[in-house]
């Protein structure tokens, strides 16, 4: 049987295809052995029993096939959170962060808003909300019931206690009520974007949103003022490219101090504005 460093090795050739190979054989060998990155890099010479060398290859190859290391892991790192994730629920990127970084801006440390994440998957956004501002009452809502799941397993898992779950489509959950701020990761991807074949492990009805991608976003726009306070806030993410429009759909609809925020990695990422 190999060694640590050895079968690592092994694994970064086979998954060359991956932007990050060696990331990605890393994280999936602490998987099989439940040992931290530093561990591996303390005990190179440790030998894999049968057992772990099959499992991690296992793995590898799936990985090579384009299966996502989220999805071989079952977790994924968000925010200050470890969020568990499984095919039902988009695997959270860091590009949300920048929503995150946003609301909490307009959020008070003390404040004690109610505040709706609304296609919360695995609930990556209202754990983040609900751990920064614990004074709040975050309302967290997805249409599917399986990824609704997944996020109340997360929130247990990361003892955050102010976090309600509600399952439904966009603002039917909401029932009448007024939030200070809503926000969402909604689907945004066109339905024949030649990108959608590098997703083809995540859930098409969390990706895909009509002929320009924006279907959802032009909902979430005309409904929020019915499910806002007077001064309460929209912010929604969309695509790199739909700044835009999504400013313009915004302006349209009355809402004030509409803008764009940028991802870490330069692209127009989140939009938002106040209610009309």
């Amino acid at each position: 049987m190999p060694m640590v460093a050895e079968a690592l090795a092994a694994a970064q050739q086979q998954l060359a295809g991956s932007d990050t190979p060696r990331l990605d054989a890393e994280l999936l060998l602490c998987h099989v052995l439940d040992k931290s990155r530093a561990w591996l890099r303390t005990w190179p010479e440790r030998v894999l029993t049968a057992d772990e060398q099959a499992a991690f290859e296992e793995r590898v190859t799936r990985r090579a096939a384009g299966e996502p290391v989220a999805y071989l892991t079952g977790r994924c790192g968000f925010w200050s959170l470890e969020l568990k994730v499984t095919p039902a629920t988009l695997i959270p990127r860091p590009d949300t962060e920048t929503l995150v970084e946003w609301a909490l801006e307009l959020i008070p440390a003390d404040a004690t808003w109610r505040i709706a994440d609304l296609g919360t998957g695995s609930g990556a956004i209202a754990l983040a909300l609900g751990r920064e501002r614990p004074r709040c009452r975050i309302l967290a809502t997805d249409a599917s019931a399986a990824a609704l799941a997944v996020a109340q397993e997360n929130s247990a898992l990361n003892q955050i206690g102010n976090v309600v779950f509600r399952h439904g489509v966009w603002y039917a959950p909401l029932a009448g009520e007024r939030h200070e701020l809503i926000a969402s990761n909604p689907p945004y991807i066109a339905e024949h974007d030649p990108h959608l074949a590098g997703l083809r492990h995540e859930p098409r009805t969390a990706l895909t949103a009509g002929p320009d991608g924006l279907d959802d976003i032009r909902l979430l726009i005309v409904g929020a003022p019915h499910h806002l306070t007077p001064d309460g806030w929209l912010l929604l993410e969309h695509g790199w490219d739909q700044g835009a429009a999504v400013r313009e759909l915004l302006q349209r609809h009355g809402y004030r101090h509409v803008h764009t925020r940028r991802d870490s990695a330069g692209h127009e990422r989140i939009s938002g504005g106040q209610c009309p």
